[in-house]
């Protein structure tokens, strides 16, 4: 299937939606940009794994190079623990990639799997973004890209053998979400999440999880409501594995960088207080 454009109010259902596709069509942030500069693979997430304190020793002037990278290893590194849970994937098997930003995570799916793999995304800019990098990496015909909404995606009932969102199941309404990715799905096909959630044990959004809210146009899901959407649509867990703990020294390294931009000590406090969970999921349909 060829990468495709629809009509912006085909995609956009409500008003929320086109504010959340106007802030990422006009965001040029540069920790999404520079981490991506260093090998092409242009990621909209967080990373996990300890950092090496020696990217802040050293000469100054070549210290902001030396972080930059580390972060985006750090970034790397989760995605790939992402794609390690999709579990047996073989190249005649079609993935899909919802809320696939600027294609990162959709490039090392076809790296690791060498098969088809299409990325949806309400932004338009990164729609043209991720299918110019498929076009200069040569894999055009694997990779494609579509302004499409990850609600209603259009692809075939059961045409999907693995789909994976990363860090975008906050700005969808989850029953709809996974009642979309299960008719997707082929019988045992599988689904892996990696999220931020609040913790329902603590009675509501915490104040950082508020201001994270706000900054980013979101709007952050209590843990429960994922298995509870989950169960509902025939997807069961069959692997949860809380990352809280193996994020934390991301946003350490990123609070320390030229390119903080005055999140990290909501997510950090966040994080370390224990109102906020970051989660990978792993469902297979059933």
């Amino acid at each position: 299937m060829s990468a495709t454009t629809s009509s912006p109010s085909a995609v956009l259902r409500t008003a929320y939606q086109q504010s959340v596709a106007a802030y990422w069509n006009a965001e040029q942030d540069p920790v999404n940009l520079r981490l991506g500069d260093v090998d092409g693979f242009y990621h909209h997430h967080y990373g996990i794994g300890d950092y090496d304190p020696s990217v802040l020793d050293g000469p100054a002037d070549a210290r902001n190079d030396r972080v930059i990278r580390e972060m985006h290893r750090l970034e790397t590194a989760q995605a790939e623990l992402l794609l390690g849970h999709l579990g047996g994937i073989s190249s005649g098997d079609r993935l899909l990639d919802g809320g696939s930003g600027r294609g990162g995570t959709s490039f090392l799916a076809e790296q690791r799997f060498g098969c088809q793999v299409d990325g949806v995304t309400i932004s338009e800019s990164q729609v043209d973004f991720a299918n110019r990098q498929a076009a200069e990496r040569g894999v055009a015909d694997r990779v494609k890209f579509h302004f499409r909404n990850m609600l209603d995606t259009g692809f075939a009932t059961g045409s999907r053998h693995g789909i994976w969102t990363n860090e975008t199941t906050m700005y969808v309404d989850l029953s709809e979400l996974f009642a979309e990715f299960s008719r997707l799905l082929v019988h045992g096909g599988r689904y892996v999440c990696i999220t931020g959630c609040y913790n329902d044990v603590t009675g509501g959004r915490s104040k950082a999880v508020s201001r994270i809210d706000e900054h980013y146009t979101c709007n952050i899901h209590p843990r429960s409501a994922y298995f509870k959407a989950m169960a509902a649509n025939g997807l069961v867990p069959i692997d949860v594995v809380d990352l809280t703990a193996r994020t934390i020294p991301y946003w350490e390294l990123r609070a320390k960088s030229a390119l903080a931009t005055g999140i990290e000590e909501p997510f950090l406090t966040a994080y370390r207080e224990g109102s906020f969970h970051y989660l990978l999921i792993a469902a297979d349909r059933v």
